[in-house]
């Protein structure tokens, strides 16, 4: 029996249709952004083959050595408004990135080349990229290897193998070297510092409480001698070890025929990526994604690694969620099991509801001025009058943030804690209170059991949205750069009072604040997708989590 369009229309189905096809776009279209933040950052950690061309403009001709980073299409007519000759009547020419590196020496390390002005195109096998702490990556002609400003190595007498070979044990050599300063500068000179600064706050504690004897200053006179004997013993190592590990050099040769000389010491490792095999490759890429997720970042964020920001993201959003789930949970089990329902708990619930559209930049001010300013400035008056007037809880930190966000989110998990109370049947709260329970023993040990799924669904809500958060915590507590992690080996080893850094904001300094925008944006790209990764992590932690207990108490489900 034929059906027709109006009967069709009334049945509901084309919506359902519209629905899924909304639906499937929708879906499309985040595979889409996501495949695109995968291509553009993971992309970057590939080693590109270096090309050797002579740069043809008019009668003037010129070396050029570098990676092809991106083509485009480019106008004509605007190359011909800009004084270049284009003979041919076409639309548009094709022109390419070139990262050539060099920055000290060229001032810039990317560069727009017509495709057609290139010459004599070559993959030569003695072509090289070094990455660098400074001045980022630098391509070239490797000529010698130096010891003390003296060659022990050059392609014209020992042969390329030869001096290349000199140069990675150099390097491996000096990398230990370097690893040994950062063990010694970070670790064990920073936990002396550390001691020093306790052993002042001490002082002035006495001091301030009048207890300073004799006796007490005698013993941390001792210590802090003890302390700054040991701090002489690591000055004279780190001055041995900043005297070898500035011993090698190696000399190579510049696209335009320069001979420099650079210090082994700034750099991170050298590579031959056009004898480099597809194994070699794998390898080396690998390598480099291993170190952009557990080094520290270099070069104005824009080279090295993003461990800090990973590490500081997901400690504030754990701390985060062990502040807001107990808020929001007392405050909903208060206005649905024990508040009177009438206009006043109304009105509460149309404020919880507003707080959730608030802008985070709100939260973020109201943190400053309350946590940070009056709650932070009334802790240290209290409780650590002798380090004042440097504060210590009077300053942004990562105690503060998590609780700017906490109260950001707190809205998201009150709602959801409320629908999960509201679900539970009415039988089983008077079946505990029919067999003695009290009304306290039958909302924790019945009612709020079978809503933890509930909970849990607020707290995944609470998660996605604060982890990407980036404008109240400019305000509470992130930083460019952190120096270092709210957690080491000093007491009391969690140092919540501490700056720290963000993925979210990482990828605002690195986009928008860095010198270097070409340099920085395949990084956005990677921290972006890595950001949304252990997003994805943390919520699916927390679906787990609650698929078990739905299944423990799948008996309200039915």
């Amino acid at each position: 029996m034929k059906i027709g369009l109006r009967q069709w229309v009334a049945s509901g189905s084309p919506w359902i249709w519209l629905n899924g096809a909304a639906v499937a776009v929708c879906v499309f279209m985040v595979i889409g952004i996501l495949l695109l933040i995968a291509v553009r950052g993971l992309g970057h950690f590939w080693p590109s083959d270096i090309l050797l061309a002579q740069h043809q403009i008019k009668d003037r001709s010129s070396r050029i050595i570098g990676e092809i980073v991106d083509r485009e299409q480019v106008n004509a007519q605007q190359l011909r408004d800009a004084g270049f000759v284009i003979e041919n009547q076409i639309d548009s020419l094709p022109r390419v990135l070139l990262k050539v590196g060099n920055r000290d020496v060229t001032g810039t390390d990317f560069i727009w080349v017509l495709e057609e002005q290139l010459r004599q195109i070559q993959y030569a096998p003695y072509l090289f990229a070094i990455e660098r702490r400074e001045w980022g990556n630098f391509y070239g002609i490797l000529h010698a290897v130096n010891e003390s400003s003296q060659p022990v190595a050059t392609n014209i007498d020992d042969g390329d193998a030869v001096v290349w070979q000199v140069l990675k044990s150099r390097i491996a050599r000096a990398l230990e070297i370097r690893e040994q300063i950062h063990t010694i500068e970070s670790q064990t000179i920073g936990a002396i510092n550390y001691g020093l600064e306790r052993l002042r706050l001490r002082t002035r504690e006495l001091q301030l409480e009048n207890r300073l004897t004799a006796v007490e200053s005698a013993l941390i006179d001792e210590q802090r001698h003890a302390y700054q004997e040991q701090y002489a013993d690591l000055q004279e190592q780190l001055v041995i070890l900043y005297t070898s590990v500035e011993r090698d050099s190696l000399v190579a040769e510049t696209m335009d025929g320069q001979s420099v000389e650079i210090k082994l010491s700034k750099v991170v490792r050298a590579y031959h990526p056009n004898t480099m095999s597809w194994l070699d490759k794998v390898i080396f890429y690998f390598n480099k994604l291993h170190e952009f997720i557990t080094e520290e970042p270099r070069e104005a964020n824009t080279e090295g690694g993003i461990f800090p920001a990973i590490f500081g993201t997901v400690m504030m959003v754990l701390l985060m969620s062990v502040l807001v789930t107990p808020f929001g949970v007392i405050a909903a089990v208060y206005l649905r099991e024990y508040a009177r329902q009438g206009t006043l708990n109304r009105l509460i619930r149309i404020s919880v509801n507003n707080l959730a559209g608030v802008p985070s930049i709100v939260y973020g001010v109201f943190g400053l001025g309350f946590f940070i300013y009056f709650l932070g400035g009334n802790i240290d008056q209290l409780f650590f009058p002798e380090a004042l007037p440097a504060p210590t809880f009077g300053t942004p930190g990562m105690l503060w943030a998590s609780l700017t966000l906490a109260l950001l989110t707190v809205p998201v998990v009150i709602v959801a804690t409320e629908e999960g109370l509201s679900r539970i049947p009415r039988s089983f709260r008077e079946a505990s209170l029919a067999l003695g329970a009290t009304k306290a023993e039958t909302l924790w040990r019945v009612v709020l059991p079978m809503s933890t799924p509930a909970i849990m669904t607020g707290v995944i809500l609470a998660v996605a949205r604060a982890a990407g958060e980036v404008a109240p915590l400019m305000l509470v507590g992130v930083v460019k750069l952190a120096p270092s992690l709210p957690v080491d080996g000093n007491y009391p080893f969690f140092h919540l009072d501490r700056k720290f850094m963000h993925l979210g904001f990482h990828i605002y300094d690195v986009g928008f604040q860095s010198p270097n925008v070409e340099a920085a944006r395949p990084l956005v790209y990677a921290t972006a997708l890595l950001l949304v990764v252990i997003i994805a992590l943390l919520n699916l932690s927390a679906v787990a989590i609650r698929n078990r207990l739905r299944e423990k108490y799948k008996t309200l489900e039915n």
